[in-house]
């Protein structure tokens, strides 16, 4: 494996965690919820499975779900039906105040777990990008690289993400737009769901 391999990986990596997906979405809302902790915790939570379904598809998950489609189908249903129990909370929650005390780390990490498993598609996508960029060739020390690599960088970007949205202005801003963007935000997560429950 090349440098230049692991650059393009990342530059992929960094394309796809920009795009406005639940992913994102959720580590912003904790963000500016719950604090820098929180945020912090959440993308920790959100990389750590991102990067267990890069390792998965580098062993061969992808084949698996392609052998037994129910396996897949059983996933992305629960997947479905979690992202849609967050737009729920979130919407039915859009006009309580903030709690007073910041979001446990503990929870907003098992939260950013809990919406990355919610994806099985993140498999087919990290086996499509990765027969693109790597060589069949890798050795299992590349792969374990490419594993490490992602979390650090998914780490890193939401955690980068947090200290920009935990300032005192973007709180501020945050609690006075708090009914509107988390209703926005509710269907934004609520139409996600539906599209992975719908999906063939």
């Amino acid at each position: 494996m090349e440098p230049a391999h692991l650059i393009a990986f990342n530059l992929a990596l960094l394309a796809a965690m920009a795009s406005p997906g639940p992913a994102l979405l959720y580590a912003l809302r904790n963000s500016l919820a719950g604090g820098f902790g929180a945020g912090m915790a959440t993308g920790a939570g959100l990389g750590l499975i991102a990067s267990l379904w890069t390792g998965l598809a580098l062993v061969g998950l992808d084949g698996l779900f392609r052998l037994f489609p129910w396996a897949y189908v059983t996933l992305k249903v629960l997947g479905a039906l979690y992202l849609l129990y967050i737009a729920v909370q979130t919407w039915r929650h859009a006009t309580a105040p903030l709690a007073s005390t910041p979001m446990a780390r503990r929870h907003a990490f098992v939260g950013g777990v809990m919406v990355n498993l919610a994806n099985p598609k993140a498999v087919l996508f990290a086996a499509a990008v990765l027969l693109v960029i790597f060589p069949p060739t890798i050795t299992v020390l590349d792969r374990g690289l490419i594993v490490a690599n992602q979390f650090l960088v998914e780490l890193a970007v939401y955690t980068a993400f947090a200290a920009l949205l935990t300032g005192s202005g973007a709180r501020d801003g945050y609690l006075r737009a708090k009914p509107v963007l988390d209703r926005i935000a509710a269907g934004v997560l609520g139409a996600l769901g539906l599209r992975l429950l719908l999906a063939r």
